[in-house]
């Protein structure tokens, strides 16, 4: 029997453990509290923002919110940057992406204090990542990729020596979930397949697991998996569904490879909840590290 690989449900586990960690850390006073940089209207960059912050206060984190205006430059972006950095009521922040056309977002993250960044996207951070393979990391971690470990460790999938492969090279996922995979805690062994791969299906094909990261509607079909695969997919597409008349989220793998897979993970509903959880996480483990300082 296929298993379905929830992450909502998960994601609510993990918030009510955080949800005891952060009443600890009030008992010792310390309030862990996550910073929001929001510039401009889009409507998926306000949604998404709004879900951090629902997310805090049901699990008794503080809400620092920064809004600037779609013609905001980048010199008043980083000061609202430089102003997180500075606050010691911001335990962890983010800034949300996109920015606006013209904006270098590489250089705003840079500008990101390491200890409090959220995402753990800094270059600081990702480096750590890169050079910590053994032992445990005392810096952020990416989300996202921290996610699809968490969710499949949930459910007592052990991925030490498995084949992986990962669809898609950005840097939300396919880059860094490969640095995560291969450290010696997990274990795995990983493929990363892009534009300019050939013949994408044969590495599919020989996978234990396919992380699927491209933005691809329904790209990964069941002739490109082999029985028992386990299926994350973490890729968003907008398609217009023609019969309800209205626009809908879905994933990079077709729901017909289910039947054929030992497990998945459906988007939306799988790693999708579990990156908002990590984000918390990475929140509340800052706070923690305060205690040790």
């Amino acid at each position: 029997m296929t298993i379905k690989l929830d992450g909502k449900q998960t994601a609510a586990d993990i918030k009510a453990h955080l949800a005891e960690r952060v009443a600890r850390l009030k008992e010792r006073g310390i309030e862990p509290g996550l910073g929001t940089l929001l510039v401009g209207h889009d409507a998926g960059s306000v949604k998404y923002v709004a879900g951090k912050h629902a997310d805090c206060a049901e699990i008794g984190i503080r809400s620092i919110k920064h809004e600037l205006p779609e013609d905001a430059t980048f010199d008043d972006i980083a000061a609202v940057v430089r102003d997180m950095n500075a606050d010691p009521a911001c335990t962890g922040y983010i800034v949300q992406l996109p920015l606006p056309r013209g904006i270098d977002a590489n250089a705003i993250i840079d500008l990101i204090d390491p200890a409090k960044d959220a995402d753990g996207m800094h270059p600081y951070n990702l480096g750590e990542l890169v050079l910590h393979v053994k032992g445990d990391i005392a810096t952020p971690l990416p989300c996202t990729p921290r996610g699809v470990i968490e969710l499949l460790g949930a459910y007592d999938i052990d991925l030490d020596g498995k084949e992986v492969c990962v669809l898609g090279r950005g840097i939300t996922i396919g880059r860094t979930i490969g640095l995560m995979l291969t450290r010696r805690a997990v274990n795995a062994t990983v493929t990363l397949c892009h534009t300019g791969t050939r013949d994408v299906a044969d590495h599919m094909r020989r996978a234990d697991v396919i992380v699927a990261a491209m933005g691809s509607a329904g790209f990964v079909k069941p002739d490109m998996i082999k029985d028992g695969a386990i299926l994350l997919d973490v890729g968003v597409s907008r398609v217009f569904d023609e019969e309800a008349g209205r626009w809908r989220v879905k994933g990079d793998v077709d729901k017909a490879c289910y039947d054929k897979a030992y497990a998945y993970s459906p988007n939306p509903g799988g790693v999708g909840p579990m990156t908002r959880a990590m984000l918390l996480a990475n929140v509340v483990e800052m706070a923690e590290r305060q205690l040790g300082r």
